[in-house]
C-alpha cells in the first residue's frame, strides 16, 4: 500500500478526527495481532466479535490510529482517532478512493462455479506482460475485497479481483470499490438459489457488476449461458464458448484424463491452440475468457498461449495429487453444487484404474436440494464410478441413488475411505466448504 496522509484518510472514510497524531499510515489492518508500526487499525465489528475491544492493544503493538464507530473513554496521546458511523463501511470507502488512484485495468469476476479458477487463469495470462495483483485465497467478499485493493501500489499494473456473493446487492457493494474497467460472468447456476428464489434471481444479482463498469469497459461472458445470452450492455460484450455466435469461440476440444486439455480458441484477431495444464473439459470456459480479456488488453499470441499454459489450481479446486502405488487424489474439496459436481465426476470417470467418489453435502440449494443430490448418484451410476461414498445428512439421497455407501460425518466415513484408496485408484474429494472435507484430503495425503 502507498502512503496516504491522515487528512486524505478522513475525507475517504467521511469521518470525523477526534485527536490526531501520526501525519498518515503505511497500511491497514483488521487484525490486532497481526498490526504493524504505523498501519491503521480497522476494529471489524461481527454477530459474535467486535474489534473495538482490541483498539488499546492495537496501538500498544504499534498501530498509528484507528477509526472508530464508538468512541473510546480513553484516547492515548500520540496516536490518531477517526470516528465513523459504520467501521465495515468505512472499509469499503477507503478501499474505493484508494482505487480510485490508479488507471490500471482492473478486472473484476464472478459467476456461480469457477471464479477463483477463471480468476487464476486470467492473472496466469496477464502476468505474462503486466505485475498483477490478484486476490488471494477466498478473500473475494466485503472484508477481503478492501483488503486486496489496499495491497495496490504503484508497481502494479493491473488486477483481477473476483467477487463472491450470497444475496442481492453484495456485487453491487463489491463493485462500487473495485469499479472495473473488464467484468467478467463465468456463469449463472444454482448456487444461493436457496437465498435468492430463481436462477432468474443469481443472474439479477450477478448482473450488478455492470452497474460500476467503466463506459469504456469490456464485458467477458459465457456465450453458452442461456442467461448470459440475455445480457444487452452499451460497452462491449465479448462471448466465450463452443456455440457459433461466441466471439471467442471453442473448438477441438481434446480430454486428456487428469493431464489436462487441449482446445483452439478463435477470435476475430487469431487463432490460439491452447494447451490447459488442469483437467476437466469445463476448464476451456477459463481458459477462453482469460484469451478474450487478454486479447483485449493487447497481449500478444505467445503470451496468452503461454499463460494458459502457466496456469496452477488454487487451493482445493480440482488439483490433482500423485501418491504412491499409482494412486491419484483428485483434490476438489473447497466447494460444491451441481454444476462443479458434474464436472468432477465426468473428470474421474475418464481416470485410469479404479474410481471412487466421495462426495458430501451441497449446500444453499433450497427446494433444489433433494433433486440435486438424486441427480448427482444418478450421474455418478450413469459414468460407472466404481465406488461411491456419500457423507452428510443431504447425501444420503446421492448414495440411495448411486447404490453406495452412506456415512453421517467425515470421521464415520474415515476407515471406509481409507479402504477404498488402494493402488491404482482415482479417488475424487469434493462437497461444499462447510463439509470441511480438507481433513479426508489431509489424511489420505499423509
Amino acid at each position: 500500500m502507498k502512503p496516504i496522509t491522515l487528512t486524505e484518510l478522513v475525507s475517504a472514510v467521511h469521518g470525523e478526527l477526534l485527536q490526531g497524531g501520526a501525519e498518515g499510515v503505511t497500511g491497514v489492518s483488521t487484525d490486532s495481532r497481526g498490526v504493524r508500526e504505523g498501519e491503521l487499525f480497522l476494529p471489524i465489528v461481527g454477530e459474535t466479535f467486535d474489534g473495538h475491544r482490541f483498539i488499546d492493544s492495537a496501538l500498544a503493538a504499534g498501530a498509528a490510529g484507528c477509526l472508530c464507530a464508538e468512541t473510546p473513554e480513553t484516547l492515548l496521546p500520540g496516536k490518531f482517532y477517526v470516528r465513523v458511523a459504520d467501521t465495515t463501511t468505512a472499509y469499503k470507502d477507503l478501499a474505493a478512493w484508494y482505487r480510485s488512484q490508479f488507471d490500471i485495468p482492473m478486472v473484476q469476476v464472478t459467476g456461480s462455479v469457477g471464479k477463483t479458477t477463471t480468476k487464476e487463469m486470467i492473472a496466469a495470462v496477464l502476468s505474462q506482460r503486466f505485475r498483477t495483483l490478484k486476490t488471494e485465497a477466498n478473500y473475494n467478499n466485503e472484508i477481503g475485497t478492501p483488503m486486496t485493493l489496499l495491497r495496490l501500489d504503484d508497481s502494479y499494473e493491473a488486477a483481477v479481483i473476483e467477487t463472491g456473493m450470497d444475496r442481492a446487492g453484495q456485487i453491487r457493494y463489491l463493485g462500487e470499490m473495485v469499479k472495473p474497467t473488464v467484468a467478467v460472468i463465468t456463469n449463472i447456476g444454482d448456487m444461493h438459489i436457496e437465498y435468492l428464489g430463481s436462477r432468474e434471481g443469481i443472474f439479477r444479482a450477478k448482473c450488478e457488476i455492470f452497474e460500476h463498469l467503466a463506459p469504456y469497459g469490456l464485458a467477458v461472458l459465457n456465450g453458452d449461458d442461456e442467461w448470459l445470452n440475455r445480457v444487452c450492455l452499451p460497452q462491449m460484450v465479448v462471448t466465450v464458448g463452443t456455440m457459433a455466435h461466441c466471439a471467442a469461440r471453442v473448438t477441438e476440444v481434446a480430454d486428456h484424463g487428469i493431464d489436462g486439455v487441449t482446445c483452439v480458441v478463435t477470435t476475430e484477431r487469431a487463432r490460439y491452440a491452447l494447451s490447459i495444464p488442469a483437467p476437466g473439459a469445463h476448464m476451456i470456459y477459463p481458459a477462453a475468457t482469460a484469451v478474450a480479456v487478454g486479447e483485449a488488453l493487447g497481449l500478444s499470441a505467445d503470451e496468452l498461449i503461454r499463460g494458459v499454459a502457466a496456469y496452477e489450481p488454487a487451493g482445493s479446486r480440482m488439483r490433482v495429487v500423485k501418491l504412491p502405488g499409482s494412486r491419484r487424489l483428485l483434490d476438489d474439496c473447497y466447494n460444491a453444487g451441481p454444476q462443479s459436481m458434474r464436472a468432477a465426476l465426468e473428470v474421474l470417470s475418464r481416470s485410469e484404474g479404479g474410481t471412487v467418489a466421495v462426495l458430501g453435502d451441497m449446500a444453499e440449494l433450497g427446494e433444489l436440494t433433494v433433486p440435486a443430490h438424486r441427480e448427482m448418484g444418478e450421474l455418478a451410476k450413469s459414468l460407472g464410478i466404481g465406488k461411491v461414498i456419500a457423507i452428510g445428512c443431504k447425501a444420503k439421497d446421492l448414495a440411495d441413488t448411486a447404490n453406495g455407501d452412506w456415512y453421517a460425518t467425515v470421521d464415520e466415513a474415515l476407515p471406509a475411505i481409507r479402504a477404498a484408496f488402494a493402488p491404482d485408484t482415482a479417488m475424487l474429494v469434493k462437497a461444499s466448504h462447510s463439509m470441511h472435507f480438507e481433513r479426508i484430503t489431509e489424511e489420505l495425503q499423509r
